[in-house]
């Protein structure tokens, strides 16, 4: 039996194709090992949003070539797409695939195979205009299923490659959605997480049918509990998208909404589509149609010509919006980028210390989100024991509002819908005590 080998590098856009690009190998009888083990074909699923990404993934890739020189090294993702011709030239790559196309793959394996010839299978995908349709019936995570609705990026901000990676936005046809999330409840799962590159663009390019549209079939399917989508620009979020945010119980209550800066000058450098007052104004619209959301945020630290007075305005924005977490990133050079070639870069001590400061507050933030839930009941979803003490008999799981909630139980009830009890909150989880078992 062929044995098979995974690497995945970056977002979870990636994490969902590598488990897409696994169930072809599985069609075909291959055996998954571990990428450290001996295989007969690696796949390393590259990024390319830093230029760190691309370093990490020429590391994985001449790893992979070092384990076994004789194995078909596949190299796919986003710095393939970008720099192909740079992937080619790593002596040891067999097949270079982009971010379209790869439901050929296994015949570029074969074709590999008999006539022992480097191949570039990456087109131009400025011209790409199909979603790539890669099914995924199930998920090496057995609580939380992704579900890709959408391809690519419209947007061109200033600090990022990931358009000309991905192409431009393509959205996945709603009948093809619907019919997976219907195969992901029928394999047991209760959560479907819908994801993309810009998932809240989704519908943009089709005829008469959007986003909203999108929730609303979705939470007709039987079977389904919740319905989470990873993230979405506050522009993107109209108002029937409050409305059913609003009306669906399948809706979490959790959205992650990117701010990247919390001053309009620096927006306005990023390009980014929103002013701090028209962002501020969307918060509290959800806020009134969804009690409780959890926001959380990324944000870049940092980005050319931020000065100490536009760091702090941001500062006071993000402790005024409360968060219930953010992600914060320093800026990062991307080379092909606007930003990359703006004058007054930070240098790296400031830029360190103005992260340290947001994720100080970010923490803050974080357990001030988690104490509001102290004696209120939460529907969780055990997914794992607790690593801090599986011998205790915990479980950890998600709350539709994202809170992590440890509470006592049995392994049999990962998986399912539970009602829990929030007895303490600390920092980073609350913990509870088993209310009911629902489903």
């Amino acid at each position: 039996m062929n044995r098979v080998a995974f690497h995945t590098l970056g977002c979870k856009v990636n994490f969902y194709e590598t488990e897409a690009m696994w169930n072809l190998f599985q069609q075909h009888d291959y055996e998954k090992v571990d990428f450290e083990e001996d295989a007969d074909v690696y796949v390393i699923n590259t990024c390319t949003v830093t230029n760190t990404g691309d370093k990490k993934s020429r590391q994985v890739i001449r790893r992979a070539i070092r384990r076994n020189p004789d194995a078909v090294i596949v190299v796919t993702g986003c710095y393939a797409q970008t720099s192909s011709a740079e992937v080619l030239k790593i002596p040891g790559v067999d097949i270079v695939i982009g971010t379209q196309g790869r439901e050929n793959l296994l015949q570029y394996v074969e074709e590999f195979r008999q006539q022992r010839k480097p191949i570039n299978a990456v087109s131009n995908i400025m011209k790409t205009k199909e979603f790539e349709e890669l099914d995924v019936p199930q998920f090496t995570d057995r609580t939380r299923a992704s579900l890709k609705i959408q391809e690519g990026c419209n947007n061109f901000c200033t600090f990022c490659i990931i358009p000309w990676a991905r192409g431009l936005l393509r959205s996945r046809q709603p009948e093809r959605v619907i019919e997976q999330a219907q195969q992901l409840v029928a394999a047991g799962y209760k959560e479907i997480v819908l994801t993309g590159i810009h998932t809240g663009g989704y519908g943009e390019d089709l005829a008469d049918y959007s986003l909203a549209r999108l929730l609303r079939d979705l939470d007709q399917v039987e079977g389904l509990a919740r319905i989470r989508i990873s993230s979405i620009e506050a522009s993107q979020i109209d108002d029937e998208v409050i409305q059913i945010l609003h009306d669906s119980p399948k809706m979490c209550r959790h959205l992650h909404i990117p701010l990247q800066a919390g001053d309009d000058e620096v927006l306005k450098r990023m390009r980014r589509k929103y002013t701090l007052e028209e962002y501020r104004e969307k918060i509290h619209r959800i806020r009134e149609a969804l009690p409780g959301v959890a926001i959380t945020t990324d944000v870049i630290v940092g980005f050319p010509g931020e000065t100490e007075e536009q760091f702090n305005n941001g500062y006071r924005f993000m402790e005024e919006i409360a968060y219930a977490e953010m992600h914060v990133f320093p800026y990062s050079k991307r080379n092909g980028t606007p930003a990359a070639r703006m004058p007054d870069q930070i240098p790296e001590e400031v830029k360190h210390e103005r992260v340290q400061r947001l994720i100080q507050l970010s923490n803050r933030l974080r357990a001030d989100y988690i104490a509001q839930w102290q004696g209120e009941v939460l529907e969780v979803i055990p997914e794992r024991p607790w690593k801090e003490a599986p011998e205790d008999g915990l479980l950890v799981g998600h709350a539709d509002n994202y809170v992590q909630v440890v509470f006592p139980g049995d392994e049999s009830l990962i998986g399912h819908l539970c009602r829990v009890k929030i007895e303490k909150a600390e920092e980073e989880h609350a913990i509870g005590n088993l209310a009911r078992i629902l489903v």
